[in-house]
């Protein structure tokens, strides 16, 4: 259980007057007392790793921190050389981290991180994996292998879609 302290102020408690060694008289502040469910200020972190598409480290890639409820960049940070970052001193809330590109666009983007206060969140951001496209599959294998795929697709009642004139009125 986290406990914080709280000063009274002078309404709710009188200074208690106490003895110097002196024997002078002097008043000593209000004391303080434990108050339950408060919380300590604590440190409140995000860290993570930020990975490639095949789960490579990112070395020395911007990432940023973005405040999820009003769009604003809270925080940039540089990752190291295995890719790791770390958001330090974090208000509580919602957040996003960005990795970003070298022409500053955004390259991948985290889940939604909401931070309590004292909290120390981790997070992995991944680049989206490249799917290549079917005309690049096509290409890559060459025009006679492409042409038995087509046949092959045919034969097996795949509708093939075939350019024609243009079927509407040209006024």
């Amino acid at each position: 259980m986290l406990l914080a302290t709280v000063t009274l102020s002078a309404g709710q408690q009188s200074a208690a007057p106490t003895s110097a060694p002196d024997g002078r008289s002097t008043l000593r502040p209000p004391a303080t007392r434990p108050v339950r469910g408060a919380r300590i200020d604590t440190l409140t972190m995000i860290h993570g790793n930020a990975l490639d598409s095949a789960n490579g480290r990112l070395a020395h890639t911007v990432v940023r921190l973005r405040d999820a409820r009003f769009g604003r960049i809270v925080d940039t940070e540089l990752t190291d050389a295995s890719g790791l970052f770390e958001f330090r001193a974090v208000d509580p809330g919602s957040y996003i981290v960005e990795v970003m590109g070298n022409d500053s666009s955004v390259l991948a983007a985290s889940r939604i991180l909401n931070v309590n206060a004292g909290d120390v969140v981790s997070v992995v951001v991944k680049l989206p994996s490249k799917a290549p496209s079917f005309a690049a599959i096509l290409g890559a294998i060459g025009p006679p292998a492409a042409a038995l795929i087509l046949a092959q697709a045919a034969a097996s009642g795949v509708a093939a879609v075939v350019p024609t004139a243009p079927v509407s009125p040209i006024e």
